[in-house]
């Protein structure tokens, strides 16, 4: 049986300004793309440079991964932010510790 793997993240800019939240099941090549797209308009994450991780979560299932990062999107700045303080308290970019 195959193991599945499902990521919700959350993404920032350098100056942590501007959040972007998203679904990938390859969460490493996932932030090589926004990387990559840093800059292009037709981005939103490249158009405001959210490539930083910031907060990520596992999911096993597909379906369950969607709809957390539905409900994710759906909230306040606020609740996304205290989401990300509670995972990670000082905002650290955690791509390095991701790529491995």
């Amino acid at each position: 049986m195959k193991d599945h793997a499902y990521y919700v993240y959350i993404t920032t800019n350098p100056a942590r300004t501007v959040l972007y939240t998203g679904m990938t099941n390859d969460l490493v090549r996932r932030l090589a793309e926004h990387y990559d797209a840093r800059g292009k308009a037709e981005h939103f994450a490249g158009k405001y440079f959210c490539y930083q991780l910031v907060y990520w979560e596992f999911h096993p299932y597909v379906n369950h991964a969607i709809e957390r990062e539905k409900q994710i999107k759906g909230w306040r700045r606020e609740k996304k932010e205290a989401l990300i303080r509670d995972f990670n308290p000082k905002w650290r970019f955690l791509n390095e510790e991701i790529k491995g």
